[in-house]
């Protein structure tokens, strides 16, 4: 029988609207059989513009008990999911100096294999959604990793229209996430695990039928 998928939650928000679609897509996640890890990339501004930004201070209250990603959690992860606002079309630099942590994983291999998935938020419609997914997803390509989008696999997608990942425009706080945005946070969610299911049972089943081989058996009993 196989193991349940790892999914790895890592995110980054500052006023609150990743840290909310990252939720749904735990919630999905667990809901979907995975045994769920939900971190948060540490903060890199200073608290003085944490403060001056009442919405940023309170998501920052409100998300105190979210423990800092490390990564140990990506290493312990079938699956890692990634959450970043947009940055000039870009992620956002506290994700990116996570990522950028991942190194010593990346050089030892223990990256690859893994499936990927990202999720945005922007201020505006048009600010960045698809390329601060596919500039998340270079680094993917790097770790040797297995990029699983939601695509058009629903026809939920047709509402939302980015097959890329989950993502949201907050209006600059003035559009809150919506059931179009969670539906669409449900399908990814699904569709990782999912695949990370059919990955990890290939995987499992393949090491049993080594052990289980005649000629393993006999070196087994050889020593």
């Amino acid at each position: 029988m196989t193991t349940p998928v790892k999914l790895a939650i890592v995110y980054y928000s500052s006023t609150g609207t990743i840290a909310e679609i990252a939720n749904e897509l735990r919630d999905a996640g667990v809901k979907a059989g995975a045994e769920v890890r939900l971190v948060k990339a540490g903060e890199l501004a200073p608290q003085a513009a944490i403060d001056s930004n009442s919405a940023w201070a309170a998501n920052q209250t409100a998300t105190a008990n979210v423990p800092e990603a490390t990564p140990a959690d990506v290493e312990w992860a079938d699956a890692v999911i990634f959450g970043t606002p947009t940055r000039f079309g870009n992620v956002a630099s506290q994700l990116k100096q996570f990522i950028d942590t991942l190194g010593g994983l990346w050089a030892e291999g223990r990256l690859a294999d893994k499936v990927y998935s990202g999720f945005v938020s922007t201020a505006t419609a048009h600010a960045g959604h698809e390329s601060t997914l596919l500039a998340l997803y270079n680094s993917v390509h790097h770790f040797g990793g297995i990029v699983v989008t939601p695509g058009f696999t629903d026809p939920a997608k047709f509402v939302d229209g980015n097959p890329y990942g989950t993502s949201h425009a907050d209006g600059q706080g003035s559009n809150p996430v919506n059931d179009t945005t969670r539906t669409a946070a449900r399908i990814q969610a699904e569709r990782v695990v999912a695949m990370a299911a059919k990955l990890k049972a290939a995987a499992e089943a393949e090491s049993r039928a080594e052990e289980e081989s005649p000629r393993r058996w006999w070196q087994r009993r050889r020593k």
